[in-house]
């Protein structure tokens, strides 16, 4: 008998071409197969008098062969069947394109099913290419709801549906059942063999919907589980404990006074820091709550215990600011703040490293070039990473791994909805962010299309005699990134017309193709207010700090997700001025003005955030797995958010019952999910 872990080859008709072209999709042995859920669902169960059927839309008719299939040859390569069918309510033409056997296949006065895209033109009815079974004989490709998979050149759907079928039947009773029964028979979950064999081949929409129901639960509550699971095993590994906590003589030297939440999220990571477990802590925050003071009170006290801390940012830009950010901070009180970044001389980071082994660096800010292998951190205490979800799992794990016990804090602007978090943070202890620091502006954003370029020229020109600076963004580098009707706005282009049609400003252009030292010589140029106008891609998304900076203009607005044009405005408002954000979109889509309304109603970012899920799901977030997402097989993470919940609490209570799930009618859960952390299917944060 065949067991899950079998390669597919076992299964008859799978030579080793479909193997190749199986493993392509990620399907390698019995188990993958079984776990290859379709992606649609074709119903094919009921059909529809041909006078009925509706142009465009695929149905499945039942009709009589009217005569016989004549086969003509257009040209050499160019074979059509072609026949007419009738029913009791009117007549279809069927025709088949290049598939000469059907001649023989279809015959007069026969019945027959057929299913395909019905095309009508005024009184005229055709079909091309439709399956189709012999009436009294369908169940095969009609007369049932058709299940449809991804595919890849050498499979069809016939090929994975019978290997399917074929799997299913081979490994019968061998599905794992993670779900307790406690909580299937709660919930009213069928059990995971009649879910998996409902959701390859449903006897109708009703079953369909409860293997969807299982399936997605039991994913969802995987996820959750593997958190806690990972979570258990944190809180038993050990950090230093720092015991010199006196922050409030880092708050006294600073030129204001930090908020209340600023005050309450640094209060519990210095609660992590004294307790002698490895503190792992998310740090979340709107854009421009102040995250970066709360790293540097951290990175305070941990110099106080005498060890050193590591920051690492996703651009050169960005470590840099935090760099002069963190040395204007700290060096009042001896301090020494460092940078390394990919574009310095190898001079300069052999100096850096001289000065790390001889312990003469208590922070040290950079980028990915924190993680190369001659780079060694003696006395690493504390690590941060900032805007964590533009590096990958193995990036952040890297450089937790120099050192063993380091503390981890984990910093994000990016506004994530909670029932995502519960996901995504599922392991994190996590700090909230939720005031604005004093002199923070709330931008007044609008929406307008471009009927207002010449007002919008002349606001801002008027920004610049002001003494102001202006951000303008574009969703393209180059005009020939244009797509098929529609036109785009390309930073390249639009920097010319606005030199045009503003010749007076001085006027720069960045984007991500230029060279490391170009993008940084015009941001550095912007960031002096040598430059009144800085046209970018999406480059200055993140970070940037410019207080001079009053307007955002966004082109094609449409194009971009609620949560990536949220940080986009965050570039401005960062000063004492008045400042505004405006989205310019031509899009006569009511979703997309519905979407954009949202920004001009709300400085909210976690509102935002929730409506941004509920409108595109959860991919706006993040654009890879690798930085966060979960990959679903069944669950929606935008649709199934009481789901989400539900499984949560489920997960919960178990674990709150039974913490290392050492009880018997727990044991396939826990080798599910030791499964699962060791193969690296949760490879989250």
């Amino acid at each position: 008998m065949a067991t899950l872990k079998d390669n597919i080859n076992t299964i008859k008709g799978i030579g080793a071409k479909r193997s190749q072209a199986f493993a392509k999709l990620g399907v390698v042995t019995l188990y993958d197969l079984l776990c290859f859920f379709p992606r649609r669902y074709e119903d094919r169960s009921v059909t529809v008098p041909i006078a009925e059927t509706v142009n465009g839309v695929p149905v499945c008719i039942s009709a009589v062969a009217a005569d016989d299939p004549r086969l003509s040859r257009i040209r050499r390569g160019m074979e059509l069947v072609k026949f007419r069918v009738f029913d009791a309510s009117g007549a279809a033409d069927i025709t088949y394109f290049n598939q000469s056997w059907m001649k023989n296949n279809i015959q007069r006065g026969e019945e027959y099913i057929f299913y395909g895209k019905m095309e009508v033109k005024g009184r005229h009815r055709s079909m091309t290419n439709p399956v189709f079974e012999k009436a009294g004989t369908q169940g095969d490709s009609t007369g049932r709801i058709m299940p449809i998979y991804r595919l890849c050149r050498g499979l069809t759907q016939k090929t994975v549906l019978q290997s399917v079928q074929s799997g299913l039947q081979s490994c019968a009773g061998q599905l794992p059942e993670p779900v307790p029964e406690e909580i299937r028979e709660r919930l009213t979950l069928q059990d995971v063999q009649t879910a998996y064999e409902n959701i390859h081949f449903p006897k109708g929409f009703p079953e369909l919907y409860q293997a969807r129901k299982r399936l997605v639960f039991e994913e969802l509550f995987l996820l959750a589980c593997a958190m806690q699971y990972r979570k258990a095993d944190r809180l038993e590994k050990h950090g230093p404990r720092f015991e010199k906590q006196e922050v409030e003589r880092f708050y006294a030297a600073l030129p204001f006074s930090p908020t209340g939440a600023q005050r309450r999220a640094v209060g519990e990571a210095l609660a992590d820091l004294a307790s002698g477990k490895a503190m792992n802590r998310l740090l979340q925050g709107d854009v421009g709550s102040g995250k970066t003071l709360c790293a540097a009170a951290l990175a305070w006290v941990c110099a106080q215990n005498g060890f050193m801390t590591a920051f690492m940012a996703p651009t050169e830009i960005l470590a840099d600011q935090h760099c002069k950010t963190l040395q204007k901070l700290l060096a009042p009180f001896g301090i020494r703040v460092e940078k390394l970044t990919g574009s310095m001389t190898a001079r300069e980071k052999h100096q850096i490293r001289s000065a790390l082994e001889n312990r003469e660096i208590d922070l040290l800010v950079g980028t990915h070039a924190l993680l190369s292998e001659n780079m060694a951190y003696p006395g690493l205490g504390l690590v941060i990473t900032d805007e964590q979800h533009r590096f990958g799992v193995q990036q952040r794990a890297a450089l937790e791994g120099k050192s063993e016990n380091a503390h981890v804090l984990v910093m994000s602007a990016t506004p994530i909805p909670r029932t995502l978090a519960l996901i995504i943070y599922g392991d994190l202890d996590v700090s909230v962010l939720n005031e604005l620091p004093p002199g923070r502006q709330v931008v007044d954003t609008f929406s307008v299309d471009s009927r207002y370029r010449e007002r919008l020229n002349r606001f801002i020109l008027k920004q610049a005699e002001n003494g102001r600076q202006v951000f303008v963004v574009c969703p393209a580098i180059e005009d020939n990134e244009e797509e098929t009707g529609i036109s785009l706005k390309s930073a390249e282009s639009y920097t010319e017309e606005l030199r045009s049609s503003l010749p007076v400003l001085q006027i720069a252009c960045v984007h991500g193709r230029m060279k490391q030292k170009e993008k940084d010589a015009v941001m550095e140029a912007f960031t002096r207010g040598e430059t009144d106008v800085l046209v970018s891609t999406t480059v200055i998304e993140v970070g940037v700090d410019v207080p001079n900076a009053t307007l955002m203009i966004v082109e094609n607005a449409e194009r971009f997700g609620l949560a990536q044009l949220h940080q986009l405005r965050g570039r401005v408002g960062r000063g004492s001025e008045k400042s505004y954000c405006v989205l310019v979109s031509d899009a006569e889509n009511e979703e997309a003005k519905a979407r954009l309304a949202v920004l001009c109603k709300t400085n909210d970012g976690f509102q935002i955030a929730e409506e941004d899920l509920r409108l595109r799901g959860p991919g706006d977030f993040f654009g890879a797995r690798q930085h966060g997402l979960p990959e679903m097989h069944v669950a929606d993470l935008g649709a199934d958010t009481l789901t989400l919940k539900t499984a949560k609490q489920e997960a919960d209570t178990l674990f709150e019952a039974d913490p290392h799930l050492t009880q018997p009618s727990h044991a396939a859960l826990r080798l599910k999910l030791e499964d699962m952390l060791r193969t690296g299917a949760i490879t989250l944060n």
